[in-house]
């Protein structure tokens, strides 16, 4: 009887260790002595961080605080200097304010960079649980339906996807997630695969907790770092993709600025 208490509180033990260790994986929102602690031993990636928040705010604020306009035409400035008549970053070709471009234009650049690969990490993620913790018919239909997916050309399929729905960015944002979520549940997936195999996992079983519990305190606080990781590493090419598709007409249309033009 003592030993079976003694079983009985490991398990339970376990399970709280694993269990607080989602919890904490959960706080996102870092405390004062970690924003300290970041900026003594990590400076470069703190600059980094500050830069792409600033961009992100320029992008979202900048037009309508600056009171820009990206498509105003004079021909009468063509090609002026940086600084010249109030062009901070001077005109192009047909006068129009090259810095009112650039902002307006980071707008669908961050659009194709930060929503297909969150949306299809959402996917991903949910897809992943699914398959490994609710059954094996499930696993086998959700892992053959990525093995069709990854048996199609990437950028042939976005190109399929934007033409069957037609040009626009959000339509371009719809084709582009729909190449990434086959890899993101891919990655997922195995992540999910090596965690169902450990010991807090196996102790909240124990303890008599269900499926959905499991993957949300225990899980998905140990896929999120390596999918976030992962998902940050395709930005680059889903830019590539968006480009692509706005050169052939499926993407951003004419007179909408973007970082090309």
């Amino acid at each position: 009887m003592a030993q079976l208490n003694e079983g009985s509180n490991m398990v339970e033990s376990v399970w709280s260790a694993g269990l607080q260790r989602g919890r904490n994986l959960w706080r996102l929102v870092p405390g004062w002595g970690q924003v300290i602690y970041l900026v003594r031993y990590y400076p470069a990636a703190v600059v980094a961080g500050l830069l792409i928040v600033g961009v992100g705010l320029l992008s979202a604020i900048g037009p309508e605080v600056l009171s820009m306009e990206p498509n105003n035409i004079d021909i009468y400035s063509q090609y002026a200097a940086p600084g010249t008549q109030g062009n901070i970053l001077g005109t192009d070709i047909q006068g129009r304010d090259i810095l009112a471009r650039l902002i307006w234009g980071s707008r669908s650049a961050l659009a194709v960079a930060i929503l297909p690969v969150s949306i299809a990490a959402v996917i991903g993620l949910l897809l992943a649980s699914i398959a490994g913790f609710f059954g094996r018919a499930s696993e086998i239909a959700i892992l053959r339906s990525t093995d069709i997916l990854f048996g199609l050309p990437p950028f042939m399929l976005a190109v399929a996807v934007a033409a069957s729905l037609g040009p626009g960015l959000g339509n371009m944002v719809i084709a582009i997630t729909a190449i990434l979520i086959a890899p993101m549940t891919r990655v997922a997936h195995q992540i999910t695969v090596s965690i169902r195999e450990q010991a807090f996992v196996e102790a909240a079983k124990a303890s008599g907790a269900r499926n959905h519990q499991i993957v949300w305190h225990h899980v998905l606080p140990n896929m999120l770092p390596p999918v976030l990781a992962y998902g940050v590493s395709l930005i680059g090419l889903q830019i590539v993709f968006g480009a692509g598709l706005s050169f052939i007409g499926l993407g951003v249309q004419p007179l909408t600025p973007t970082g090309a033009r």
